[in-house]
């Protein structure tokens, strides 16, 4: 099924995931170049910020869909404006300069203030540096400055029904057409499909290709009637944060980094997929554990259950190494282990969260937040362990990490193929 994320999934030959998940931002001054959060002047201020931006919040936590989207563009745009799009872009292409501190800080303080969940976040940290790193000069004066502006939003096409934690395996293909390409295919768990108005797709241009040979990364603009449809996916907790994409001969703008190098390039944005956004991801989990304290406590099972309390302490003091081990890898390059490390502790670490957030209500979890009635109504600790079941699949599954630690990493005799 994010993070991530928040398509983003690759398998043994790369790791994929829930096309685009991810959810850091923040409240932003208007001088444009200067006053980072906790300076003094008009550029620091972190919070709910007020104005048009400050009642959304994160968008309801884990399964809690992404509501008030009109508030959200608008917040897009005040980010814009004030210079806060593009802090880790090289200086030829992004607003303000930060160092990788100053990221770190500032998406730190957006998660803590409840910032409005972004949508504009595949395009900035995903979609910008793969352009900066392979893409032509026409390809970023086309698409930076929008992106920048908070005007122009991206979603991701990589995960196919058939080519999720296996990403090379993508059949989705595109003929070339004079200086176009026309795309016919299907891609699954894509966020922010409807919200967004281009698409980055990884398709396979050569015919007869296998696995990671004659794959092209395509950008394909999204307002295309007839030739793209877009469906919602409605998920066990009761939401829709997920799309399934249907391209039926759409056109595509053209190629990144040329013809049949589609691999290289999907693999070199995967990799952005870690980093700063972890940490700010971590904020996240300390609030939802908060939460779950704070609901054993008023159950009063923390006084007569001390399996749970220690299961407890044992949440706090893992999420303590996850901050850690985010920390000792941030900005390091060349570690082929550590994305797939850096996944499995968060993702079995947050998955048994959702389980204590049951737990510690004991049967009170099994009864909706209201009166009965038809409408499907969960309460935020009960979308939490229905979304959370997930967390150990999407971004590629456990076994397809331990595999990857285990071939790329200890060295082990790979797997038949």
């Amino acid at each position: 099924m994010g993070a991530a994320g928040r398509d983003g999934r690759a398998g043994r030959d790369g790791r994929a995931g829930r096309d685009g998940q991810s959810g850091q931002g923040v409240r932003s001054g208007q001088d444009g170049q200067s006053g980072w959060p906790g300076q003094n002047g008009q550029g620091g201020q972190v919070g709910h910020g007020g104005g048009q931006g400050g009642q959304v919040g994160h968008g309801g936590g884990p399964g809690g869909g992404h509501p008030a989207t009109p508030v959200r563009l608008a917040w897009e745009r005040e980010l814009g404006a004030a210079g806060w799009i593009g802090l880790g872009w090289d200086a030829d292409h992004g607003n303000r300069r930060a160092t990788l501190t100053q990221q770190v800080v500032w998406a730190e303080e957006y998660a803590r203030a409840h910032a409005p969940a972004r949508l504009g976040h595949i395009g900035e940290h995903l979609l910008a540096p793969t352009l900066i790193a392979h893409g032509d000069k026409e390809q970023q004066a086309r698409h930076l400055p929008g992106i920048a502006r908070g005007e122009e939003f991206w979603c991701q096409g990589y995960s196919e029904p058939g080519a999720g934690s296996d990403l090379a395996s993508v059949r989705t293909t595109a003929v070339a057409d004079g200086h176009r390409y026309r795309v016919t295919g299907q891609k699954i768990w894509t966020s922010l499909a409807r919200e967004a108005h281009w698409c980055f797709v990884l398709a396979r241009t050569e015919p007869g290709s296998t696995r990671h040979r004659g794959l092209s990364f395509l950008l394909v603009p999204m307002d295309q009637p007839g030739r793209i449809d877009v469906r919602p996916i409605r998920q066990m907790s009761g939401t829709s944060e997920f799309n399934e994409v249907f391209f039926d001969g759409a056109e595509a703008a053209g190629t990144v980094g040329g013809e049949g190098n589609g691999w290289r390039v999907a693999m070199g944005l995967l990799a952005l997929e870690r980093g700063v956004s972890t940490l700010a991801q971590q904020i996240g989990f300390e609030e939802e554990l908060g939460r779950v304290v704070r609901a054993a406590a008023a159950g009063g099972a923390l006084d007569h259950d001390p399996v749970l309390r220690d299961r407890l302490i044992r949440q706090w003091a893992e999420l303590r190494t996850l901050r850690w081990n985010a920390l000792r890898t941030l900005g390091r390059t060349g570690d082929p282990g550590a994305p797939s490390v850096a996944k499995l502790l968060w993702g079995g670490w947050h998955r048994r969260l959702g389980e204590l957030a049951v737990q510690v209500r004991g049967a009170a979890a099994a009864a909706g937040p209201g009166p009965w009635s038809p409408s499907y109504e969960l309460d935020a600790l009960q979308r939490l362990f229905l979304f959370s079941r997930a967390d150990t699949i999407y971004g590629g599954s456990d076994e397809i990490q331990r595999t990857i630690i285990a071939e790329r990493v200890l060295g082990l005799p790979r797997e038949p193929r």
